[in-house]
């Protein structure tokens, strides 16, 4: 589930009952806050990529 405001979304996990804050803005992520939000997300990387 995905809900957004301004320059960033709000990814929800029903599963791992988490949430994660991510970045919608051109431009490359930063290697840590990519590692950050996959980690947040509670999905493995490969997970991650197929949303």
């Amino acid at each position: 589930d995905r809900h957004s405001k301004g320059s960033h979304e709000l990814w929800y996990n029903p599963i791992a009952r988490r949430r994660t804050t991510v970045p919608n803005h051109p431009g490359a992520i930063a290697k840590g806050t990519l590692k950050a939000i996959v980690a947040q997300s509670g999905l493995s990387p490969d997970e991650f990529l197929a949303l």
